[in-house]
């Protein structure tokens, strides 16, 4: 199965087959990363469509707001159902897509989560959900190695509460701990920014993670740190890919810069990731991030598996993810039962650790590659 590629418009008619979208388009959701996801699953639908449809009937994306609300999401999924999508895709928010995905496997409906990485998607193994981008284990398991590779082996982080933040914890104190390394913890809802710059110089940590929200508090911090002479020497790091989106170089400038981040891109797109590239940016009208390219992927293999099986059964479609082998803006895109993953995943998403370029902001470095 291939991704489809700009061709003469087709004919398409019918009832439209549809897609239910769940994307965070309002605040308390980083709306940014919902953008950015959204221009990714319109752009596939389009292209889609213009190559004949699904079948020769159009797709159609029914978009629902999620605002980072796990109930919120719940009821969309509960909505999506009733209005007889044939799918589920999208959602950038861990917490949110677990419980998106826990209800859509309740239901009986094939969800495809673009972007969210917490390792524990359902409460149990499921044949209804999979998933592009890398379980977290995996890729902040490459940011741990990056940082002890850099010489980072006490490290802080300051980590507000949530399920997606204290597994992220977890997983770097454990493969730290495994080469000598230790995590200190810091909790920025107790500390203001100059406050936890005093704890962190306490620490005698070398590097300080951001495991908090976007902008507030991860913007004062980084501000708070980078004015701190005690903490010149500190590395600042956002596993999460906070400083991947324009708004965190427009808030931060230079202090934004050297903020090493987890991406899941290759070194280099190939053709069909280029003219997605192109595509995508013209959209943004800036350059796209990761999570657009994870939004048209998550589209095209839908789409691939509903004109490969239909769109009348979503038992036959999610039982479709171990068949799928579908040319991705990032590689071949293939599902396989991961041990410790209950959902349907694919296992080698590229993931890089990068960072903004400090003589030129705008421009990404790759520091490591796993």
């Amino acid at each position: 199965m291939r991704a489809p590629s700009p061709v003469t418009p087709k004919r398409v008619d019918g009832p439209p087959v549809r897609i239910g979208a769940l994307v965070p388009l309002t605040r308390p959701g980083w709306t940014e990363a919902g953008r950015h996801l959204l221009a990714g699953l319109e752009l596939a639908v389009s292209e889609a469509n213009a190559a004949g449809g699904v079948l020769g009937q159009p797709l159609e994306l029914v978009v629902r707001d999620t605002a980072a609300d796990p109930q919120r999401a719940a009821a969309a999924v509960d909505e999506l159902a009733d209005l007889g999508v044939a799918a589920l895709a999208g959602e950038y928010h861990s917490v949110v897509a677990r419980t998106a995905a826990i209800r859509a496997d309740a239901l009986g409906l094939p969800f495809l989560c673009s972007s969210a990485v917490l390792d524990t998607l359902t409460d149990r193994p499921t044949q209804w959900v999979a998933r592009l981008s890398p379980p977290q284990s995996r890729g902040w398991g490459i940011c741990a190695d990056f940082l002890l590779g850099a010489g980072h082996s006490r490290i802080a982080v300051a980590a507000e509460p949530s399920v997606y933040w204290a597994a992220g914890t977890r997983i770097l104190r454990d493969h730290l701990a495994a080469h000598g390394g230790t995590v200190v913890e810091l909790d920025p809802r107790e500390l203001p920014p100059a406050a936890l710059c005093d704890e962190l110089v306490e620490s005698r940590a070398t590097a300080l993670l951001l495991l908090a929200g976007h902008p507030e508090p991860a913007v004062p911090i980084v501000r708070a740190v980078r004015r701190d002479e005690r903490l010149a020497g500190t590395l600042i790091g956002a596993p999460a890919g906070q400083p991947e989106l324009a708004g965190w170089a427009e808030l931060l400038g230079e202090d934004g810069a050297a903020v090493p981040f987890l991406r899941y891109l290759p070194e280099h797109l190939g053709p069909l990731g280029t003219r997605v590239e192109a595509a995508l940016g013209e959209r943004l009208g800036g350059a796209p991030s990761f999570v657009a390219f994870e939004g048209y992927d998550t589209v095209n293999v839908l789409a691939e598996v509903l004109r490969s099986h239909g769109a009348k059964d979503r038992a036959h479609t999610a039982g479709s993810w171990s068949r799928v082998a579908v040319e991705g803006t990032r590689g071949t895109i293939r599902f396989s039962r991961t041990p410790g993953i209950d959902v349907w995943q694919w296992v080698w998403a590229p993931v890089q650790v990068v960072d903004r370029d400090p003589a030129e902001p705008g421009r990404f470095r790759v520091l490591h590659s796993g």
